[in-house]
C-alpha cells in the first residue's frame, strides 16, 4: 500500500504534522505494563522517568512497534494534573487515553502551533523546555476526549527516541 506524503506547513492545522506517538495514562504504570504486553504483545519499553517542573515526579515508558510509539504515563504531586487529569483519584486500576503525539522538526513549524492553536479556538494548556533535549506542548481538544501533544526534539531528544525498543 503506498500511503500519501504528508506536506508539511507552519499554521496548516493542527493534526496536520507527524503522527507519530499513542500515548495512555495510568495509576499503576507496572501493571500497565503487563497489559500491553501479554495482551497487546508490547513487551520492550524505554523508562524515561524525573521531576516535573513544579515539584512533582513522572514516569513514561516507551516503545515502538513499526512506526507507531506507545506511551504509557504516570505522573504524582505538583503539576502531575496535566497528565493524570483523566485518571479519577482512588480508583482501582485504570488506563486512559490520554494524547496523539506529533513530531515537529523545525522552528518555523513550532512557532507555527500557537498561532494554530489559536486560529482553531483550542487551547494551549502546558509547554516545557528541556535545553538540550525537547521542548513539548500539550493543546487541548475538548471534542475529542484527549490531548494533542507536539514535541520539537533537539538532537539528544531525538536519541533518546532512536533508543526506544521496537517491538
Amino acid at each position: 500500500m503506498k500511503r500519501p506524503t504528508l506536506k508539511l506547513t507552519p499554521a496548516s492545522g493542527l493534526m496536520r504534522n507527524e503522527h507519530f506517538q499513542v500515548a495512555y495514562a495510568t495509576n499503576d504504570i507496572d501493571k500497565a505494563r503487563d497489559v500491553f504486553g501479554t495482551r497487546y504483545g508490547i513487551k520492550a519499553f524505554r523508562r524515561l522517568e524525573g521531576g516535573l517542573p513544579a515539584g512533582g515526579n513522572i514516569r513514561i515508558e516507551l516503545a515502538w512497534v513499526g512506526t507507531v510509539m506507545y506511551e504509557l504515563l504516570t505522573a504524582e504531586g505538583p503539576g502531575s494534573d496535566i497528565y493524570m487529569y483523566r485518571i479519577p483519584e482512588g480508583s482501582d486500576f485504570v488506563i486512559r487515553h490520554h494524547h496523539l503525539g506529533y513530531m515537529i522538526h523545525d522552528q518555523q513549524a513550532w512557532e507555527g502551533l500557537d498561532v494554530d492553536a489559536e486560529r482553531s479556538g483550542c487551547r494551549v494548556l502546558h509547554k516545557n523546555c528541556t535545553p538540550g533535549f525537547m521542548s513539548s506542548s500539550f493543546i487541548e481538544t475538548p471534542e475529542l476526549g484527549h490531548l494533542l501533544e507536539y514535541l520539537f526534539p533537539e538532537q539528544a531528544g531525538i536519541d533518546f527516541f532512536e533508543g526506544v525498543p521496537n517491538n
